[in-house]
């Protein structure tokens, strides 16, 4: 008799232990929808490109509007120095 009801135990625990799985893949895929969802609704016109003007590199299109961008006081130019070499 003992061995019977530890049979139905151990099941019990494995079926109590699906749950906190299905939970987290329910969750998973909840939040999965709502980013596509999020992405849909943005509604950008096209992809964004990066113009290069004379002194100037401008990014056109795309969701992202120059004016919500913070300000930089000036140019700055990038480090030409390989990645191993000491200055």
């Amino acid at each position: 008799m003992a061995r019977a009801q530890h049979g139905t135990t151990s099941r019990a625990k494995s079926r109590t232990g699906l749950l906190p799985l299905a939970a987290g893949i329910l969750s998973a895929v909840a939040l999965t929808g709502a980013a596509f969802a999020t992405v849909e609704a943005a509604a950008c016109t096209g992809s964004a490109q990066y113009i290069r003007h004379d002194n100037h590199i401008e990014l056109v299109g795309g969701c992202v509007n120059g004016t919500e961008l913070p300000a930089t006081s000036g140019t700055r130019q990038a480090n030409a120095l390989p990645e191993n070499s000491k200055p």
